[in-house]
């Protein structure tokens, strides 16, 4: 073979190889599967830069109710207060707080405030002695049998964080028809906590105080899990 045969088939080669490589490649792309791209929304603020300064982030529900006490109707009557969960109320069909809910900028929608359900006395305003009867019940304080170590340690638990506001109390239907002997998932889900206290020496004292106050809860909720482990830990201690 000349060397311009000899160069002519190793340009052939060469393309027939980026040919192959090609396909290979084209034939890896479409098994590929497509990237799952996931967008985030992240607050991040410098103080040390100039621009935009954290603000209000409009008019809530609150707002617009002490404006409307204040300029229209002084008689509305509700509860708000710097203790979260006061302004605990329905709005719209669904239990939330006052000051967590945003007005919504559609004018042509009315704003529907209600009383927490099955509960309500003046207004805006939820009976709450029931509830604050039945958070008593559970004895919500530490039970010591032996003072003899107190202040020598110092204890760190942590719990769940939970504001008592009622909502979800409120919003199950168990607990309105049966107010009076089921605790509902508030109460429960603080006696759980009570429950788990490492310092409470009076742990097998508290369920058999009230054995008839646990029916089981609806699925779906996010206390569930906790009134779970109290219903467990009554039968534990019932074998």
């Amino acid at each position: 073979l000349s060397p311009r045969s000899h160069a002519s088939m190793e340009q052939c080669s060469a393309i027939a190889n980026a040919m192959v490589a090609s396909a290979f490649f084209a034939t890896a792309a479409a098994l590929a599967p497509e990237p799952r791209i996931k967008h985030f929304q992240i607050y991040h603020w410098d103080p040390d830069t100039t621009g935009d300064k954290p603000r209000i982030c409009g008019p809530i529900v609150l707002d617009a109710l002490i404006n409307i006490k204040n300029e229209m109707d002084p008689t509305l009557t509700f509860r708000h207060s710097c203790i979260c969960g006061t302004c605990a109320m329905n709005i719209n069909g669904g239990n939330t707080l006052a000051s967590l809910n945003k007005l919504d900028i559609n004018t042509s929608k009315p704003i529907k405030s209600y009383p927490l359900p099955h509960m309500y006395v003046k207004d805006l305003v939820p009976a709450m002695n029931n509830f604050y009867a039945q958070y008593k019940s559970i004895e919500p304080f530490l039970n010591k049998r032996d003072e003899s170590q107190e202040g020598k340690e110092q204890y760190h638990q942590t719990v769940e964080e939970y504001i008592f506001c009622a909502c979800c109390s409120t919003s199950c239907p168990s607990y309105w028809w049966n107010g009076d002997q089921y605790l509902g998932p508030a109460v429960l889900m603080q006696a759980y906590c009570w429950l788990i206290e490492s310092r409470d020496e009076f742990t097998e004292d508290r369920p058999s105080k009230d054995p008839f106050s646990l029916p089981l809860l609806p699925g779906g909720s996010e206390v569930l899990e906790y009134i779970e482990k109290v219903s467990n830990t009554m039968w534990q201690q019932t074998e």
